[in-house]
This record gives structure tokens, sequence and C-alpha cells, in this order.
């Protein structure tokens, strides 16, 4: 389930909701030909990457341009509210270009460690 909100700064945040071991994918677009990635933070003790895919879109015209849809998997470690923020960021530049915020709602209980 995916809902906006607003976050800091009047930024959309983007709602999740799932529950302890189910996987859950985000995915963003991205010009590789500008030199566009998604770098993502989150804490890795409550939710962990299992998959960073990137399938580029192919144009009918020009097969030049390296855009396409990059999709994070993630499975959930941990119940609460976590979040999950990507920076788009380019090569030459210091600062994001972009930032997307998610917030995660982790239901059910958290797995006893052996």
């Amino acid at each position: 389930m995916q809902a906006v909100g607003v976050g800091e700064g009047g930024k959309e945040e983007k709602v999740l909701e799932t529950s302890v071991g189910e996987t859950f994918t985000i995915r963003l677009w991205e010009d590789r030909t500008r030199g566009e990635i998604y770098v993502p933070s989150y804490n890795p003790e409550v939710v962990a990457l299992l998959n960073d895919e990137y399938e580029r879109s192919f144009g009918d015209s020009n097969n030049a341009i390296d855009s396409g849809k990059r999709a994070f998997e993630f499975r959930a470690l941990k119940s609460g509210v976590h979040r999950l923020v990507f920076e788009k960021r380019m090569g030459w530049k210091f600062t994001p270009e972009d930032r997307r915020v998610y917030t995660v709602t982790v239901a059910g209980e958290n797995p006893v460690s052996a």
C-alpha cells in the first residue's frame, strides 16, 4: 500500500505499509545519460536491501539514451516506522539533485534472535 504525505520542507513523502519478513520494492526513474543515479540511505538493522536492478528503457528512435527504472527490493526486518531516503546524485555535483523520502510502517513481531 502506498500513500503520499507531506514531509520536511513541504516535500512529498511516500508512505508504505508492510509486515516483518515481507519484501517491498521502490522504483525510481534514472536518466544515466545525464549521469543520474539514486543513492539510498537506510538503517540496515531494520530493512535489508535484497536486490538493486536497473531496467533500461529502449526508445524507438534513439537507443543511445540510457534511461530507465531502478528497482530497489527490501525485506522488512523489524517492526516500527522507518525512513528510507533516496538522493539523486550527479557525478560532478556535491549536493543531491533531488531527494525522495519513504516512510515505511512495518507491522508484526520482531524475529527472536537465537
